[in-house]
Parts: C-alpha cells; structure tokens; sequence
C-alpha cells in the first residue's frame, strides 16, 4: 500500500519520463536510469514473459541505453531523420512499493507517432508500462521499464525511437 503522496510522486514521474521522451530530451531522459536499468520491449504478449526465452524488440542494458540515446541525439539513427513528432498518455496508473523501498508503478499508454521520413504515416503504439523506481535523493532512479506492445507479436513499424 502506498501513501496518497508517494501515489502522486510516482505518477509525476512518469509523466514526466513520457514529457521527456516525447520532447526528445534526452540526456535529461537518460539521466532518468539507474546505473544498472534495463529497458524492455517483449516480442510477445505472453504473460509473465522472460527475455531468457523470448524474442525482444528491445532488451537493452544501460551501456546499450546510452548508445540509443547518442545515436538519436547525433543523428545517426538515420530512420529517425527527421524525427518523428510523438505523444503519449499514460492512465490507470498503479503503484505498489516493495520491501526494499523500491516502488513498482504500471500504466496503459497510447502513443501517437507522426513518422515524417518516409511516408508521413500515423502510427499507434498502444500497450502496458511498468517501471521499478528506485528512490536515490528526493527522486526516482529507472532501474527497469517494461514496454508490452499489444501487439508486440505481430510486425511492427520501425521502433527505433524511445517507446
């Protein structure tokens, strides 16, 4: 059970994660994880899947977390030249906290993706987010974030932008 203010501290964050990605802030966004984070996008919407065992659209480390963010911040992740102008909203929101301190939060999302490099499609990413949040100094540190596409198992449009 969490507090009434440790349920809207933890909900500010993750709209302020999801402002950040959508902005194309980056080093702020990164600056958001915990030296040993682990960014997830299952490619499949079992339950309780396990990357051990399953394909991934993106299982990243905070090494390889830092190198998306370079290639997106250079230009270098040429898929995303121009960028694409997105939005996401976050709802039903919910909050537990561990033993440990650590706070676990999930939220639907949708995300609206105009991708103008091409086509100039619209594309919809919608799904489950579930973050651990570890507390370090008056905020929040990412040390996990869980992306479950809703349809994670089919073929997807180019993910090479921050989900």
């Amino acid at each position: 059970m969490v507090s009434d203010a440790e349920y809207r501290t933890v909900a500010a964050f993750l709209h302020r994660e999801a402002r950040l990605a959508d902005e194309a802030r980056y080093a702020e966004w990164l600056a958001l994880w915990s030296d040993d984070g682990v960014y997830w996008v299952p490619a499949t919407t079992e339950p309780d899947p396990d990357p051990d065992r399953q394909i991934s659209h993106v299982y990243d480390n905070r090494a390889r977390i830092e190198t998306r963010v370079k290639m997106l911040e250079t230009g270098h992740r040429y898929s995303q030249q121009p960028p694409s102008s997105m939005r996401r909203l976050i709802s039903n929101i919910e909050v537990d906290k561990t033993e440990g301190g650590e706070f676990v939060a999930e939220a639907n999302f949708i995300l609206a993706e105009l991708a103008v490099q091409a086509k100039r499609e619209m594309h919809w990413w919608v799904g489950r987010v579930s973050y651990r949040l570890r507390p370090a100094a008056g905020e929040f540190l990412m040390s996990r974030k869980t992306v479950v596409l809703i349809n994670a198992a089919e073929p997807l449009p180019n993910l090479a932008f921050l989900i």
